[in-house]
């Protein structure tokens, strides 16, 4: 089992969210050997709890002092109450994970209102895969943790697509038309790195607009996807308005984009590459609780910056390019981003070996730049790369 990152100073009970596969359960067993655990997703347990949630109190011995487990907490979401009354009554602290907060949102549940904090778990960074970490391997099956330990990653991507985007959404009574959401699943994996167009999607999967807005919803809440907002803070040039659409993991968005003889590989290397940085840069944000708001840039004029980091630990801009050459057209977004916001730091990442700076930009190698990216997100990386081939010019 790979180390993570996520923090165990908890004292307090907390929520640990993160979409199906991404290793909660296993990483709670490693982190917390003498816990109580209540898998929900036992159909015998669950048919219990459903029926009457204060059993859960029967269920946990007088005297434990140890951590509780509630694994898919979503799928009972009255549960909840009792879990706040054992809190306040018996002292105990709760583990809750999930995989959905649409039910807990949507049914208005108690959160525990402040008795229990949130925590995200994504999947593996280089951080955490260490050694193991390979570029060309996650920028085809992603980072989830089978598909690093798993000797048919291919296998088990397809498999976790058939039966979780599919099936297992239906089973949670979240739509019923699996052949639709199917074909939105493939139209939407087209719009991956992208900025996002309701009516073409629809279009293109034959679903009314409508459905197609429900369902990028079903994935948001699912954790499965996310859209980035343009940046727009003090902007001094028009904006375009639309976000950008990801999928949570590169080896599902390469597991649902359909291949054939008319698909050009570049068009899904680039929008992998994205994603591929983009998780890192989610999951870092989120487990050293940096406070980051992530977004990317793009004028009317079509000049865009990949993503777009801002907080208390400064203003970032990052460009991502699938290149062993760096042109000089490719720093067009990032000196234009740099002429508007003097005070940001920017980054370059190709795939080349010399790293160098040139007027205000990092150039880094990408798989140098995510073993880094903890140090460079919380501004630890100095100005040693500025001293680093400092004066010389991009390679062409």
């Amino acid at each position: 089992m790979y180390p993570r990152i996520l923090s165990t100073r908890q004292q307090k009970s907390f929520f640990l969210f993160g979409p199906r596969g991404v290793g909660k359960t296993a990483w709670l067993k490693h982190t917390f050997p003498e816990a109580l655990y209540f898998d929900l997703l036992d159909s015998d347990l669950h048919l219990r709890l459903t029926a009457s949630p204060r059993r859960l109190d029967d269920l946990i011995p007088q005297n434990f002092t140890e951590w509780v487990i509630l694994d898919e907490v979503q799928r009972i979401p009255d549960i909840l109450n009792e879990v706040h009354r054992l809190i306040e009554g018996r002292r105990l602290r709760f583990i809750l994970t999930g995989s959905s907060a649409r039910k807990l949102r949507r049914r208005g549940v108690n959160l525990l209102a402040g008795r229990a904090v949130t925590q995200f778990m994504h999947p593996l960074t280089a951080t955490e895969l260490g050694g193991d970490f390979r570029l060309a391997h996650s920028l085809q099956f992603g980072c989830l943790p089978v598909a690093y330990t798993e000797p048919m990653p291919k296998a088990y991507l397809s498999s976790y697509v058939s039966t979780y985007l599919r099936e297992e959404v239906v089973q949670e009574g979240l739509l019923r038309n699996v052949a639709a959401f199917t074909r939105f699943l493939e139209a939407a994996s087209f719009s991956q790195a992208a900025v996002l167009n309701m009516a073409t999607v629809a279009r293109e999967c034959g679903v009314e607009r409508k459905a197609v807005e429900d369902y990028f919803t079903i994935l948001e809440d699912l954790l499965l996807a996310v859209r980035l907002p343009v940046f727009t803070r003090r902007a001094k040039r028009r904006m375009i308005t639309h976000p950008k659409f990801f999928l949570f993991d590169v080896g599902v968005f390469n597991t649902l984009r359909p291949r054939g003889p008319l698909d050009l590989e570049s068009e899904m290397a680039g929008p992998g590459l994205e994603t591929l940085i983009l998780q890192h840069l989610r999951a870092l944000n989120d487990y050293y609780e940096l406070g980051y708001q992530i977004s990317y840039w793009r004028t009317a004029n079509k000049v865009e910056v990949d993503f777009v980091l801002y907080g208390e630990h400064g203003l970032l801009a990052i460009e991502a390019k699938l290149s062993a050459r760096v042109r000089d057209e490719d720093m067009q977004g990032l000196r234009l981003f740099l002429a508007d916001y003097p005070q940001a730091k920017a980054y370059l990442l190709y795939t080349g070996s010399q790293s160098w700076h040139d007027q205000g930009v990092e150039i880094m190698n990408v798989e140098t730049a995510l073993r880094q990216l903890p140090n460079i997100l919380r501004g630890e990386n100095g100005a040693s790369q500025k001293a680093k081939g400092k004066g010389q010019k991009a390679k062409i």
